[in-house]
């Protein structure tokens, strides 16, 4: 496979994957396209294609030739100059590396992480959040983050591996939504009722156990175990990062009882504990690791050696 082609199958496994659904994945690149198309030339000049057939602007080919063929790609969670360092000395020493993959985003998918927030009310419309309180509530914290990462060095990474002569990309919404979908088939069809139950789901699912034994496995943040789990809800494992704190007063009203996320800050606890929500935390990590296994085992299955590293908890599945 080529860099493009990994990438291209990157894009269109998180689109099948997406809580959307791809019929409502397809109609915002739509009018996403009727949009560019009204920009005057000089926006039109600025304006970065890519998000004309890939929606997921925390995706991208960051560094290299994506005609170059891959035979062994280097795929951490986090790929900072370190790692990129140590892929360099294993390319050099070892074995030839011809590909990095991280699962978080640099350089201008970083800029653009906010932009794949708008995810998170359409999910949340899914789940009976009427779409316009959803969109209303989202919009300061799509704000938030977007002043947030402005002031990052969004291409030293890719600065980096361009010095190096390193290929890069990352893929993070794509493989975050193959998380949330793997999740949210898994519980419709344990169908848990209390939250004891879902715990231990979660726990005997090979990433989530290896983390547990290293002190990050899941865990409750609100509620109990003996709590009945009621609508179980799959709004935060996908979509950049977290939403607004204020939505957990609106998913109770909609009927949901428990909600399952990667990780949470203090005050979007303390909001889902006075909306009388469960919470049970996956793991950060051991979900990101969920999500790229599931992409890399397509790529094992193509030829391609997966060197794991950076945080990456590499389970195989057939």
């Amino acid at each position: 496979m080529t860099i493009q082609e990994i990438y291209n199958l990157a894009i269109k496994m998180g689109i099948e994957a997406d809580l959307r659904g791809k019929t409502a994945v397809q109609k915002n690149l739509k009018r996403l396209k009727e949009k560019y198309e009204k920009l005057d030339s000089d926006e039109k000049k600025e304006f970065d294609k890519e998000k004309l057939i890939n929606p997921f602007s925390d995706a991208r080919i960051l560094a290299g030739d994506p005609k170059q063929k891959v035979k062994t790609i280097y795929v951490g969670i986090d790929i900072d100059t370190a790692e990129l360092m140590l892929a360099k000395h294993l390319s050099d020493s070892e074995r030839k590396i011809d590909l990095i993959i991280s699962h978080h985003p640099s350089g201008k998918a970083l800029a653009a992480l906010d932009e794949v927030m708008h995810l998170q009310a359409e999910v949340l419309a899914d789940y009976g959040v009427p779409i316009n309180i959803a969109e209303k509530l989202m919009y300061p914290r799509i704000g938030e983050v977007a002043r947030g990462v402005a002031a990052s060095n969004h291409n030293k990474v890719v600065d980096a591996a361009n010095l190096l002569g390193l290929s890069l990309m990352c893929v993070h919404t794509p493989t975050d939504n193959l998380v949330a979908d793997f999740l949210k088939n898994l519980i419709e069809k344990k169908k848990p009722e209390t939250v004891g139950d879902i715990m231990k789901i979660l726990k005997e699912i090979p990433e989530y156990k290896i983390a547990s034994g290293l002190n990050a496995g899941p865990s409750i943040f609100v509620g109990s175990e003996d709590n009945q789990a009621g609508k179980i809800a799959i709004t935060e494992i996908t979509g950049g990062t977290e939403g607004s704190p204020q939505l957990y007063e609106k998913m109770s009203q909609a009927g949901i009882g428990t909600i399952i996320g990667m990780h949470m800050k203090e005050e979007h606890k303390k909001q889902a504990e006075e909306a009388h929500i469960n919470v049970v935390i996956a793991g950060h990590i051991s979900s990101d690791s969920l999500g790229m296994n599931l992409f890399l085992d397509s790529l094992e299955n193509k030829g391609i050696k997966i060197i794991p590293a950076a945080g990456l908890i590499r389970v195989k599945r057939k």
